[in-house]
């Protein structure tokens, strides 16, 4: 009787424990780049469930490994394809241009101020995801900076008019237009292909995102400003799949989130940069193989010029497309916290 007793509880405990434990469906971002190899899937393989004691885990992809295109992963996320999606922003502005405030360019030269940045703008980002995606925001990590790779000879930033670039968002396309550059919209995967038959002169993305891509093989030059912003990646989880957890796991994966994914991802992107554009153009330390690539060091001059154009045609632009009331919660967040206003009418 004893033993049955003993066997009846070890049961109800293991029933207890399956019953609560939850296994998210996950969908990262690009699975070859550094974000998803070295923050992504350690925290969703790992860290996650250690901090869980398994109570939470993974299954996780990544949207090319789907095959989908990252501007679907939040609208898939929103219909409950999958729990929780992880991609840039940027992808995601067609649906809704107020995104677009998120990562405006020339703002945050350094990763401390594009935290700065990215703070402020999370009451704005909180309300975008949950009114349009219908999901809640985990937590934002960077790329590091939108740089520029040309594969044409160029000395400074006017010698980017009149060049096909590809542009990593809708702002950053909107800057490029207003410098006198075509902008043209390629997604990430078609870019070196682009590049070496000559259907965009340049194109803007994370120099560690470039090296990590091959972008070195069909592009000569490269230009370190922040023309596309910090390109930052959203995690978020389905709104009715979070009211269904418990607030003991809800406050678990949040604190988490922020612990052992957004704080590392923050911490190392300064020096990746650094890292990334020596191993690019061979000048400084680099951990892996040095390439050739020309160093293009933006001007004084090339800052105050871009950030002009920046202040008075691209975010009045991004204001009213955006209609509303954005271009004003921005100035009371964004713009107050990195002494940027946007003149409205």
């Amino acid at each position: 009787m004893k033993i049955k007793s003993s066997l009846l509880a070890l049961t109800v405990a293991l029933t207890s424990t399956a019953a609560t434990a939850e296994e998210l469906a996950v969908v990262g971002s690009w699975s070859g780049l550094p974000l998803h190899k070295q923050y992504e899937k350690p925290f969703w393989d790992e860290k996650m469930p250690a901090a869980s004691d398994g109570g939470i885990t993974a299954n996780l992809t990544t949207h090319d490994q789907m095959g989908i295109n990252g501007g679907d992963v939040f609208r898939m996320l929103g219909q409950g394809v999958f729990d929780v999606g992880m991609t840039v922003a940027d992808y995601a502005v067609s649906d809704t241009p107020a995104l677009e405030g998120l990562d405006v360019p020339l703002i945050a030269i350094d990763a401390a101020s594009a935290k700065v940045m990215v703070d402020s703008a999370r009451p704005l980002i909180d309300d975008i995801y949950k009114d349009v995606f219908n999901a809640k925001v985990l937590g934002v990590a960077p790329y590091p900076p939108q740089v520029v790779f040309c594969n044409a000879e160029i000395a400074s930033l006017s010698d980017l008019e009149g060049k096909k670039i590809r542009a990593s968002g809708r702002m950053t396309g909107k800057l490029l237009e207003a410098l006198g550059a075509e902008a043209v919209s390629i997604s990430f995967g078609e870019v070196p292909g682009a590049l070496q038959k000559g259907v965009v002169d340049c194109a803007v993305t994370g120099a560690g995102s470039g090296y990590s891509a091959g972008w070195w093989e069909v592009s000569t030059h490269l230009m370190p400003i922040p023309l596309g912003g910090w390109d930052p990646v959203v995690t978020a989880i389905n709104l009715d799949k979070w009211d269904s957890l418990s607030a003991e796991d809800q406050a678990l994966i949040e604190a988490t989130v922020k612990s052992d994914l957004e704080k590392p991802a923050w911490e190392t992107a300064q020096n990746a940069l650094a890292t990334d554009v020596a191993c690019l153009t061979g000048n400084g330390d680099c951990p892996s193989d040095k390439r050739n690539m020309t160093l293009v060091e933006p001007s004084e001059a090339d800052f105050s010029t871009a950030r002009e154009i920046l202040v008075s045609k691209v975010l009045p632009d991004w204001s009213e497309r955006s209609g509303g009331s954005w271009g004003k919660r921005w100035n009371e967040t964004v713009g107050k916290a990195t002494n940027v206003e946007i003149p409205l009418n």
